[in-house]
């Protein structure tokens, strides 16, 4: 394809991406997108026949308009993760070593937490933790990754999977309710680490340019410190994951 050729098929993409209202939620026709690129309709209904061969755009086949394609979207959230891995791996790296204890990045896939870039301190044991999903209720940074979920949907999430009969080995209803007010007040929040070997976590969320939690830090504790020692921990690893929002594009406070 010449580079005039993908110039093309970029402005259609740019067009689909880019002028969606509340009336046109289910995409646009091939006059409309014509009409808005200045060309040929039968130009563009040519390019967007070879776009949707790709997945790059679908075709609703009621409405027989276009919107953005299957590939497209995977592309993005790849694309997406591996930024946040790359752009991450200092900021880890930072609280790795101030601290001495394990750091980690992670994501909110459904109701599970995933791992995506572990930093070691320097003890000898480390569990392996990248790659590793388990039950966002068994696991400290999902305090920070449902900080903006409304509390009805949090509440009902816990009643569904927080497991009956288990008493403190996970934080029960009210407990995680405090948890994420305590995120959203002061950014940061402590919690036990059902799922480790740690004596606790403190984790905090990170947010994209949307101004959405797109992930989370979170410290591995191998003891439990005096509530100052805490606090001066928890503002810093805060502070981290602010830096890093600004870094993906998130406006600085």
């Amino acid at each position: 394809m010449s580079s005039a050729g993908l110039r093309r098929d970029l402005e259609i993409l740019d067009v689909l991406a880019g002028h969606g209202d509340e009336r046109d939620t289910d995409g646009f026709g091939v006059s409309w997108i014509a009409q808005r690129l200045g060309r040929e309709k039968s130009q563009v209904s040519r390019a967007l026949r070879a776009l949707e061969g790709e997945g790059m755009v679908e075709r609703d086949p009621v409405t027989r308009r276009y919107r953005l394609g299957w590939r497209l979207f995977a592309l993005a959230a790849r694309s997406q993760q591996a930024r946040l891995v790359q752009v991450s791996a200092p900021f880890l790296r930072r609280l790795a070593t101030a601290f001495d204890e394990d750091a980690h990045l992670c994501v909110l896939r459904g109701d599970q937490v995933l791992t995506l870039v572990s930093m070691p301190s320097s003890r000898a044991y480390h569990r392996i933790w990248e790659g590793v999903s388990v039950p966002v209720i068994m696991a400290a940074a999902g305090r920070s990754l449902l900080a903006d979920w409304e509390p009805e949907r949090v509440r009902e999430l816990l009643r569904a999977k927080l497991p009956a009969g288990l008493d403190s080995a996970v934080s029960g209803e009210e407990q995680w309710m405090a948890d994420l007010d305590h995120a959203r007040t002061f950014g940061y929040v402590a919690s036990d680490v059902e799922l480790d070997d740690s004596a606790a976590a403190v984790s905090a969320p990170v947010r994209d340019h949307r101004g959405l939690i797109t992930a989370a830090i979170s410290v591995s504790l191998s003891r439990v410190p005096a509530a100052p020692r805490l606090e001066e921990i928890g503002r810093a690893i805060a502070d981290s994951a602010r830096d890093l929002s600004t870094a993906l594009g998130h406006p600085p406070r």
